[in-house]
């Protein structure tokens, strides 16, 4: 009976979603951005099952599902983006061009980090989408040859740090503008990051919104090139 359970799909999906609204009312008691709820999620989720000695393969049954609903979710960023589209497309220019810089430098300051540290070609094949939303960037290293476990971690390592500490890093320095801080955190730490930029401020979430699906495609459209062109 306990087998049973632990490996229904529904054991996996209660306990994201319990560990979730958990980790939520405590961010929004501490306000502490080292407290995100995600970042928070992960830990718990992962401290459980070593320590219930529950399977991975078990937990997996209902996280397929959750991962399921990751496409959906990014889709559903195109609400606050059509409610300010206007004010979106007078940016549109340095938009497109701050995306492009920012999926190039992701892509090589990834690439270029794990190769210095001796990192094979799969490995460093698995960074170079680290800042693509998750479902694109899954695709992205299966087709370039990346390993995927790994590049799922750091997808989701990126977007949580970006989630974190993004908006009090462009502050620092000196960055005012809600458009420019959710473009960074949109193009840098995709949905998670955006997530964070619509609790500061809506117009900078929409665009952060429009930036995780710019760099997705460029993103998917440059690294095969680029790979080839490396080899």
């Amino acid at each position: 009976m306990t087998s049973e359970l632990l490996y229904s799909p529904l054991f996996g999906i209660t306990l994201t979603l319990s560990g979730y609204f958990l980790a939520q009312q405590l961010y929004r008691r501490s306000r502490l951005i080292l407290l995100n709820p995600v970042a928070v999620t992960i830990v718990a989720l992962i401290l459980l099952l070593l320590l219930c000695d529950i399977p991975y393969e078990a937990y997996a049954q209902g996280g397929r599902v959750i991962h399921f609903l990751l496409g959906p979710s990014v889709v559903a960023l195109a609400v606050p983006l059509y409610r300010r589209r206007k004010e979106v497309m007078q940016r549109w220019r340095p938009i497109f061009f701050g995306v492009l810089a920012g999926a190039f430098s992701s892509i090589f300051s990834a690439c270029g980090l794990g190769w210095f540290f001796g990192g094979s070609r799969e490995v460093v094949l698995s960074l170079a989408p680290k800042s693509v939303t998750t479902p694109i960037a899954l695709g992205i290293a299966e087709k370039i040859g990346g390993i995927i476990p790994l590049t799922t971690a750091i997808v989701v390592f990126t977007g949580c740090v970006g989630a974190m500490c993004g908006v009090e890093f462009c502050r620092l320095l000196g960055v005012r503008s809600s458009v420019a801080t959710g473009l960074a955190l949109g193009t840098a730490s995709h949905g998670i990051g955006t997530a964070r930029m619509l609790e500061v401020d809506r117009l900078g979430g929409a665009v952060a919104g429009l930036a995780i699906g710019l760099n997705g495609l460029l993103s998917a459209l440059l690294l095969p090139f680029l790979v080839l062109l490396f080899g």
